[in-house]
């Protein structure tokens, strides 16, 4: 038998005036709510337009009225929703009545929560309606309508199913090891254990990919001073929000602007201008701050001035100190400046891909926009889901398991790769909410808006 959950309430439209602000009540306890606040029950699924009182009878609103009756709602609960006037007293006076009616105040994303619990969304579902809600671009806002639709789960479910069919494979060496058929050097095994590296490799990619996407991609702009950053970040933001000199060192702190970037949200963080070594501790400390901001980044525009150092030298200086896990793309500006013309690179063999640009005319703009929205997965014409953080760490530690049990099963050890496989498992379950903690539902929920 279900336990009996809370009745809870909570206003689903933001606070403030409107033309029409939504009520919504959802529990064991709606229909005799709903009969003490309103006389009667509209049918389930039709709307009616009805009124509501208080205790004394006295008139709090009137407006339309939904019922859906369990499982048939969006938290599969019994569930009311009321639609009255947009404004904070009439609101609060229904809210008010509804709470003496035995219901409580929900929690933020209690209504979310619900629905997961009563197993109407997976995690991640619930998740992407939090994105769709916090999206700041419309591509964002449709890679949070794909996941919310089932895509992110149904590739992490079929790379489960995948993994299923291997561990049963597995299993089946250890369990008759006297059998003939040699279980761990077939074909057959080969062939699975190679279709679920390559599933969990592209749904990890998209995750990677579409976690970027949700949050945005913060791109460093760095380099020596007067190599131009602060005059291409207010290119690519599209006015001046950095101030530009002739002097070398004008930028001394960190400088954030978030833009659109062909319709990928980005962060632009401006540098102080970095060198060997300075006896000025205001620029010491600026230098020390745009390091930080590099190793934090996702991407890193390395800046260099095409017509003062056309070798990229002050690049070479500085590479070695450049953290290793955030990728870098070489910036030839001020090519107004030249009299021959340079094309872009592709990059490879340890060299990084290079654009040549003109922050001050905008020639070479275009192209470098195109590669930093490509950073974001943007090539893949609409086809990005929404993930966070949690997902890409729960898919990497999946093939970190996984990988491990393909290096045992080469060496034929059945028990330690089945162990392998389990955790390879479970660390997907995580992914959709089947092997989920208390305190990280407790997280992700809180993290929504009260009323949904």
């Amino acid at each position: 038998m279900r336990k009996k959950r809370d009745t809870i309430v909570a206003c689903a439209t933001p606070p403030g005036r409107g033309g029409v602000a939504v009520v919504r009540v959802s529990g064991d306890d709606v229909p005799a709510i709903g009969r003490a606040l309103l006389g009667e029950l509209p049918p389930p699924r039709h709307a009616r337009f009805t009124c509501w009182s208080d205790e004394n009878g006295a008139l709090i609103d009137a407006g339309i009225v939904l019922y859906f009756v369990a499982p048939q709602s969006y938290t599969g609960e019994h569930t009311l929703e009321l639609h009255g006037h947009g404004g904070d007293i009439p609101v609060e006076a229904l809210i008010q009545r509804i709470v003496k009616l035995g219901a409580r105040r929900a929690r933020p994303g209690e209504f979310t929560e619900r629905a997961f619990l009563n197993d109407k969304i997976d995690l991640t579902q619930a998740e992407a309606i939090a994105d769709l809600i916090n999206a700041t671009t419309h591509r964002a806002a449709q890679a949070a309508l794909r996941s919310m639709q089932g895509e992110f789960s149904a590739q992490v479910n079929a790379a489960r199913a995948a993994l299923t069919g291997l561990r049963v494979y597995v299993e089946a060496a250890i369990d008759f090891p006297e059998e003939e058929i040699d279980f761990l050097g077939s074909q057959e095994l080969r062939e699975r254990l190679e279709d679920v590296q390559s599933r969990l490799r592209n749904v990890l990619r998209g995750a990677e990919e579409g976690a970027i996407l949700s949050r945005g991609l913060t791109v460093a702009i760095a380099g020596r001073p007067n190599a131009g950053k602060s005059t291409l970040m207010n290119a690519l933001a599209g006015r001046d929000v950095a101030i530009v000199t002739d002097v070398p060192g004008t930028t001394r702190d960190l400088l954030r602007e978030h833009v659109q970037v062909n319709g990928v949200a980005v962060e632009l963080v401006d540098t102080a201008g970095l060198r060997e070594s300075t006896d000025d501790p205001i620029e010491a400390e600026g230098m020390r701050r745009a390091r930080e901001a590099i190793a934090t980044a996702d991407h890193l525009l390395f800046l260099v001035d095409a017509k003062a150092d056309p070798k990229a030298r002050s690049f070479e200086e500085e590479r070695a100190r450049l953290p290793e896990g955030v990728p870098v793309t070489l910036v030839y500006n001020k090519v107004d400046l030249l009299r021959r013309s340079l094309s872009s690179t592709p990059g490879g063999n340890g060299a990084p891909p290079s654009f040549p640009v003109s922050a001050v005319t905008g020639a070479g703009l275009a192209e470098l926009k195109r590669h930093i929205a490509a950073k974001a997965g943007a090539e893949h014409n609409g086809g990005e889901f929404s993930a966070r953080a949690r997902h890409v760490e729960a898919l990497r530690r999946a093939k970190q398991h996984l990988d491990a049990a393909a290096g045992l099963l080469g060496g034929k050890q059945a028990e330690l790769a089945a162990f392998e496989l389990r955790q390879a498992q479970g660390a997907l379950g995580e992914v959709v909410g089947d092997v989920t903690s208390d305190e990280l539902l407790g997280r992700i929920f809180s993290s929504f808006c009260i009323g949904k």
